[in-house]
């Protein structure tokens, strides 16, 4: 099944990270994720952005079935900071230092997917970010992907910055998928992560 791909019969969840408008989530809501969680730092954005436009998206009755889509998912938004918001969120690997955790039949450990999208700017905020995503990918399938631009001017951070620090960390493997390059602006580029 390829990581992107959502059956209706699916037990994937999936977790967007810095959601902005939700467009990743909202994505794998459609395609059938069971699980979608939403984080931003800020709850002004989750209440007058995120939850709007996954209302519009997700709330729209299917053409092939009489159920709202959001009635085959469970669509949860969290406010915070990437160094505290593991504290509240339900699907986190409890045993961070245990790489061969295994969740009980009742319990979930990790997210199966990661989405990112604009989220390493800022390199004060990449270790914060990087340690958080460690806690919230499953083991050993979990896979990230991760949206950016190759370099932000200004603030320094970027996609290379963020891959230097998964490079150094060991533990993840990263692969291009695409690099989108229009000739007038930023190179942007979408990495796939995933456990060694």
């Amino acid at each position: 099944m390829s990581p992107l791909f959502f059956s209706s019969h699916s037990h994937s969840n999936g977790f967007q990270l810095g959601c902005g408008h939700g467009l990743p989530g909202i994505f794998a809501c459609l395609k059938g994720a069971a699980v979608i969680h939403f984080q931003d730092f800020n709850a002004e954005v989750l209440e007058c952005l995120t939850i709007p436009n996954v209302n519009a998206n997700c709330l729209k009755k299917s053409q092939n079935l009489a159920t709202d889509v959001a009635d085959q998912a469970e669509l949860r938004f969290f406010a915070g900071d990437w160094s505290e918001v593991h504290q509240i969120l339900p699907h986190i690997v409890t045993n961070g230092k245990d790489t061969n955790y295994s969740p009980g039949p009742d319990q979930s450990a990790g997210y199966d997917i990661i989405f990112m999208a604009e989220t390493v700017y800022s390199i004060s905020a990449l270790p914060s970010l990087y340690k958080l995503i460690k806690k919230c990918m499953s083991r050993p399938h979990g896979v990230i992907y991760m949206a950016a631009k190759k370099h932000y001017f200004g603030v320094g951070g970027g996609s290379r910055r963020f891959l230097s620090v998964v490079e150094k960390d060991g533990v993840m493997a990263a692969s291009l998928i695409t690099e989108v390059a229009d000739g007038s602006s930023n190179v942007r580029e979408v990495w796939k992560l995933s456990f060694k």
